[in-house]
């Protein structure tokens, strides 16, 4: 049986893409703390799909406009966590108020996708490839970041340098850097030391043992032996940095799951998660209903995850994205609709935090894009840029953002 060099196995608790072999891996990687000395540079990306109400999120509490516009589903100023005096966190976001203070926490307001979409599956498709408006764009710009890092940045190579919390290698993963899907590390199963491997699993080691692409098959091989290591170390034992409180649900699970893995020093240089739940058309709520569920799982999850990554966060920066935000005013079912800027959160070490970047352009009726949206003044892209070439340490931003003229003096300064 042959396959080709790239394999997509969908469906799964595992899926992997990629061609580059690590023959070094195993002789590095351990569960357990990271090596002392090393300082392996991670990028984590957070896609909020649905459309999350960045003004609900982040409050132009100030701003008149506000409260007129939205009567009923308004986030009332008693309510509002403080930030600057102007703007303000939604009360579920309580856990991401000590990040602020410490200046870990940096928000970047009025921001997204030039391209005025407002479908949601092509404007997820737009912010995950990086080329916004360009449907012919074949892998993403996450995948990309890795594909044109500078050698001296990347390190030993891993199997597990890209990964993404799913069943399936998500758009903007995609590409020929290999990277890992994984739905739970508990579900792994292949061969080894389990006496019967899940019939998925050992079909998808048969495919590797047949395949007459020996690049491939030696990616299968170290993939695989990866796979038994962790297996191997029984990670449903695994038990959270003190303070680390995971609420419970697919999301919160993710993170956890994505700190194991940091922590076991397995080389993940960018890692993928997404939680649902933003499109609010009907009955969004206030400070209490829709909105305030999802934006409390969203917080808890992740100061959990900055919790358990103790030292570890000084090298890892956290980026939130969702594809558009809600309309200015709200509608007649007490929800929003599909609107145009939102709201990106910048969590790390590096970052430059206690501030919201950004340009405000106002809410009043003269200032709103097509008379019903947030304007947009930053491109997501200038703000996953800093995330690359500041972070990361790749410069070529034209071709991580192909289209896109992204250069360094251009940037927020939102990272050290």
């Amino acid at each position: 049986m042959s396959i080709t060099r790239r394999v997509f196995l969908r469906n799964s608790a595992l899926a992997v893409v990629g061609t580059a072999a690590v023959p070094s891996f195993l002789a590095r990687a351990a569960w357990g703390a990271a090596e002392p000395g090393t300082r392996n540079k991670r990028l984590v990306v957070i896609f909020q799909r649905g459309a999350a109400d960045g003004l609900n999120i982040v409050v132009p509490y100030a701003e008149p406009q506000y409260y007129a516009m939205r009567p009923s589903i308004n986030i009332p100023r008693k309510a509002v966590l403080d930030l600057d005096g102007f703007f303000g966190l939604h009360p579920s976001l309580a856990p991401f108020q000590p990040l602020w203070q410490q200046r870990q926490l940096a928000i970047v307001h009025a921001a997204g996708s030039p391209d005025p979409n407002r479908s949601h599956f092509d404007a997820q498709d737009f912010m995950e490839s990086g080329t916004p408006g360009v449907k012919s764009t074949d892998d993403g710009w996450l995948n990309r970041s890795l594909h044109k890092l500078p050698q001296a940045a990347q390190g030993q190579r891993s199997p597990f340098q890209a990964i993404a919390m799913g069943p399936s290698i998500p758009r903007i993963l995609s590409g020929a850097e290999p990277a890992i899907a994984m739905n739970n590390i508990n579900d792994f199963s292949v061969g080894g030391r389990n006496p019967k491997p899940s019939p998925v699993a050992t079909a998808f080691e048969a495919m590797y043992d047949h395949s007459s692409d020996a690049v491939l098959h030696g990616t299968g091989e170290e993939t695989f032996d990866a796979v038994k290591m962790l297996k191997a170390a029984d990670p449903s034992k695994y038990k959270p940095a003190p303070g680390a409180d995971y609420p419970k649900g697919r999301f919160g699970d993710s993170m956890r799951q994505l700190a194991q893995l940091i922590k076991a020093n397995l080389g993940v240089q960018v890692a993928f998660a997404d939680i649902g739940g933003w499109d609010h058309h009907v009955n969004e709520g206030s400070v209490d209903g829709q909105i305030a569920n999802v934006l409390r799982d969203f917080s808890q999850s992740i100061a959990a995850f900055w919790t358990d990554l103790g030292d570890l966060g000084e090298d890892t920066v956290v980026v939130t994205m969702s594809e558009f935000g809600r309309t200015a005013r709200e509608n007649g079912n007490r929800g929003t609709d599909h609107g145009h800027a939102n709201v990106m959160f910048v969590l790390g070490g590096p970052v430059k935090g206690g501030k919201v970047y950004g340009r405000w352009p106002g809410l009043d009726q003269s200032q709103l894009y097509e008379g019903r949206d947030l304007a947009l003044t930053t491109d997501f892209r200038q703000v996953l840029g800093e995330g690359v070439a500041r972070h990361l340490g790749n410069k070529n931003l034209n071709e991580v953002f192909p289209g896109y003229e992204n250069q360094p003096g251009k940037f927020l300064r939102l990272m050290g």
